[in-house]
């Protein structure tokens, strides 16, 4: 398999990028060897990782920055406190930018021979029971995530929709318990544990901004400090299997590590430094002072300030729109295309219903400044979830064609109650439909935090892009944008550099 035979090959060929007589290279080696010892265990006590360490990536380099002027790695981030050897920083790394790359799970699969605790049975393997298999997360970076299904009771708002299984390639897509509970089998990236700030929900599907939204200025600190809390309690008990939660002084501690936290490309190989070159302000040391409050620049009209929808969302390469490094310009060239090209929105439950179209750009739905997540909650679904075997949509169609989707569970939802009464979907993830239990939420998840992106392939909430190049041919394809081969590479060129 890939992991097992070709990741000598990938690091000797990722490496052979970075001239032998570079320190950066020789650092790099060593990193490697000590970031494999931290994601696997306890924690180093009294060692820190400086400001703005580089991590080698495909494009160049990632960074963090941490407000308390370093990255602590002997805090209870970075210890176990379960019982099945994980870390936090199991599934969101330093190299990676707080996230997980697929590359980082196979060169730990190569180097401990599969038995690193990010390949936990729980939820590293397709199945919690039965036979270990590691395929989903060794490839796709993905971790199985066990939601219930909303019961039918008779409360007073029962699920609108039934839910059945008609693909199920590992046998455990929807299991039920003693007590008639149902449970479907999710598999999603880990999301970033860094640009915390910037928050608009916690998780894929929002499941921990429920009680304590993020949509109000004046409670998002305490509610995101909540949320965040909430999230470290839940993870230590299901993915470290943990017997009991963190402390209240391990939770504090863990929440003001992770919101101190900010990531971004530092350094690309063809470019150069992304921050303070020719006045660019990439990589992660704006992030800090980058503005940001709930709805800021919302481009539905909800700015809670009063402020119209600015589509020049990313204004970091304005700087190089003039330069004579073809790298450069054609970053500059890519924010702008980001920012401005038109294109047509349709079939994307959360912003359109029925036939409705809408013309936008990619700030449409990636509106808060310099960091391109949506400034208030807005899951959406655009269609990555679908199955091409049941998909009736030829935009969607033709977006998936661009993709290699992982092999997952496909669920059939009929919807038995409310105004889609009738309707039947067809998807591998339900999304936010599986917490609310509402029809209109079937499919919907949130877009991320674009901050990082290199660091962290591959894409989309299900893994279905192993590279940028995919994502931007999905979205030509999907919105039906039109763009050139060298309007693509652009983008793509820009996209990395964040």
């Amino acid at each position: 398999m890939f992991y097992q035979t070709r990741m000598p090959e990938f690091l000797s060929g990722l490496l052979g990028k970075i001239p032998a007589h570079n320190s950066l290279r020789r650092r790099v080696i060593v990193l490697v060897a000590i970031l494999v010892i931290v994601t696997t265990g306890s924690a180093i006590a009294d060692i820190y990782l400086p400001n703005l360490l580089p991590f080698l990536d495909l494009a160049g380099f990632s960074a963090t920055n941490s407000t308390t002027g370093s990255v602590d790695i002997s805090g209870p981030f970075f210890q176990t406190l379960g019982t099945n050897g994980r870390t936090c920083a199991t599934c969101h790394a330093a190299s990676d930018g707080f996230g997980l790359s697929a590359v980082d799970a196979q060169l730990r699969y190569y180097i401990t021979n599969g038995k690193d605790p990010l390949f936990a049975q729980v939820d590293g393997s397709t199945c919690p029971t039965g036979p270990v298999n590691n395929t989903l997360v060794v490839n796709n970076g993905l971790i199985r995530i066990g939601i219930q299904v909303p019961p039918n009771t008779t409360d007073a708002n029962p699920p609108q929709f039934t839910i059945t299984a008609v693909e199920d390639p590992y046998g455990c897509a929807l299991t039920t318990d003693s007590q008639g509970q149902q449970t479907a089998s999710m598999y999603r990236r880990p999301l970033p544990a860094t640009n915390l700030g910037f928050l608009s929900a916690v998780m894929f599907d929002g499941r921990e901004s429920v009680t304590y939204p993020l949509n109000n200025e004046q409670t998002f600190a305490a509610n995101l400090n909540t949320d965040l809390t909430q999230q470290a309690i839940d993870a230590t008990l299901t993915h470290a299997q943990a017997t009991q939660p963190p402390t209240s002084t391990q939770l504090s501690q863990i929440v003001s590590f992770e919101l101190a936290l900010n990531s971004a490309q530092l350094y690309d190989f063809f470019a150069g430094n992304l921050n303070g070159q020719k006045g660019s302000q990439g990589g992660p040391q704006f992030l800090p002072t980058q503005q940001y409050y709930p709805g800021i620049n919302d481009s539905l009209g909800g700015d809670p300030n009063g402020q119209p929808f600015n589509p020049n969302v990313f204004t970091i390469y304005t700087a190089w729109q003039n330069s004579r490094n073809s790298r450069q310009a054609s970053i500059a060239r890519g924010e702008q295309i980001f920012n401005t090209q038109a294109l047509t929105i349709s079939d994307v439950p959360g912003l359109t219903t029925g036939t409705q179209t809408i013309a936008g750009t990619c700030t449409t739905c990636h509106d808060a400044p310099n960091v391109g997540d949506h400034s208030f909650p807005l899951p959406l679904d655009i269609g990555t979830s679908h199955s091409l075997q049941y998909e009736t949509d030829p935009n969607i169609i033709a977006g998936l064609q661009q993709l290699q989707q992982p092999t997952a569970p496909v669920f059939e939802l009929v919807c038995t109650q409310g105004t889609q009464a009738g309707q039947v979907f067809y998807t591998s993830d339900p999304g936010k439909g599986l917490i609310s239990g509402q029809c209109s939420d079937i499919g919907r998840i949130k877009g991320p935090i674009l901050r990082g992106l290199a660091a962290r392939a591959p894409y989309f909430h299900n893994g279905a892009a192993a590279n940028l190049s995919q994502v931007v041919n999905f979205y030509n394809k999907r919105f039906q944008i039109g763009l050139s081969s060298q309007q693509m590479q652009d983008l793509v060129n820009f996209l990395q550099t964040l």
